[in-house]
């Protein structure tokens, strides 16, 4: 049986806290909670432990592992901490808000050979998966195009002060929203090295933007788009969409489904046949320990349980991918603030540093 420590319990922590409750080989032994009215609810209640101090969560007898679900400021100070201790983490995205620090810490969680991952769910869900193999099986060809949108109705009104509507928090479309959507574009691709055409617009709120779009840019003929906006009440809930663009055809996969149009079989690395062919999430889902929101939630969970269980981290879903995309959010940041300084667009910014480009080698080598 594994004991995990929970800090946080918003929305993220309590749909977590479920989903760690019903897993047969987990048992949830402590929270940590800033809010005195939670805490005292959850102990009269569920009769869990409960704390206002992370380092007395930390302290709980027999605890391996933690899962994270603060604000995104707090995430670096408290799964490095959390390392420190020799304990597995599970932390919710973004990762963090200086890539330098994703980096470092992703380091310091391989050197320690602890089990590592980030709550980006969209790696988690069947049709995505499958896009990804039809991919890297070269049943598209060379892939020379790919776009990616997430519309919701997050914000549709100006609102109070909350730590997802500060910049200086990791608020905003882009840290908040528009992440899923790089980090689903890195994972069927590979990272850009560099942005361009950035634009990251306000509709409702005042000190974070609503909309993002920019191009990406990948080297070897590969260049693709995002668009996000978290304002659109056009859409129910999160809506995301990738489209893919191949020389021997191209792919449209949101949560639902998967379409794939292949021109000439014979020319696909991958058993396809020719033309249009759809594929449903129930023909791609794996079963999970417990629904709520959508498998791919639990799937998460499961995995991370998985991997504790089987002391054999993979590269699924771990700090080193996600400082990926921390750094992808980064280049956009950056071009953005140059285009206000400026005025005007410049050369797109690129992701080229020699300490970043030193340190994917040796993720991958320490992955493979």
């Amino acid at each position: 049986m594994l004991h995990v420590g929970l800090v946080g319990v918003g929305k993220m922590g309590l749909s977590h806290l479920s989903i760690l409750n019903a897993h047969p080989d987990v048992e949830a032994v402590s929270i940590c909670e800033s809010s005195g009215y939670v805490r005292s609810v959850l102990e009269k209640y569920s009769g869990m432990t409960t704390t206002d101090s992370y380092a007395k969560l930390l302290d709980a007898p027999g605890l391996d592992a933690v899962v994270i679900a603060t604000p995104s400021r707090l995430h670096a100070r408290m799964v490095r901490e959390a390392l420190d201790r020799g304990l597995h983490v599970f932390c919710e995205k973004p990762f963090c808000l200086a890539p330098s620090v994703s980096r470092e810490l992703a380091e310091l969680a391989a050197q320690k050979k602890l089990v590592n991952q980030v709550g980006y769910h969209y790696r988690f869900v069947g049709t995505f998966n499958e896009a990804r193999r039809l991919i890297e099986a070269k049943a598209l060809g060379d892939v020379h195009h790919i776009r990616v949108e997430a519309y919701g109705p997050v914000v549709l009104r100006p609102k109070g002060a909350t730590w997802r509507n500060r910049s200086d928090e990791g608020g905003g479309c882009l840290y908040d929203y528009a992440c899923h959507a790089l980090d689903l574009v890195n994972y069927l691709v590979g990272p850009p090295q560099a942005v361009g055409g950035v634009a990251l617009n306000r509709v409702f709120s005042a000190d974070v933007e609503d909309e993002v779009y920019a191009t990406l840019y990948f080297g070897d003929g590969l260049n693709g788009q995002i668009a996000a906006n978290w304002s659109d009440e056009s859409f129910r809930r999160m809506s995301t969409e990738v489209r893919v663009w191949g020389t021997n055809g191209r792919i449209v996969v949101d949560r639902q489904e998967i379409r794939t149009y292949i021109r000439n079989p014979e020319l696909s690395g991958a058993p396809v046949a020719a033309g249009w062919h759809a594929r449903n999430i129930t023909e791609l889902t794996r079963p999970v320990n417990f629904y709520l929101r959508g498998e791919e939630y639990s799937a998460q969970i499961d995995h991370f349980v998985d991997q504790i269980k089987r002391g054999a981290p993979d590269d699924t879903s771990t700090f080193a991918t996600a400082a990926q995309t921390d750094e992808v959010v980064s280049m956009i940041r950056r071009a953005a603030e140059s285009l206000n300084v400026a005025g005007e667009e410049g050369a797109p910014v690129a992701a080229g540093k020699r300490k970043a480009a030193g340190f994917w080698r040796r993720a991958r080598g320490i992955l493979s």
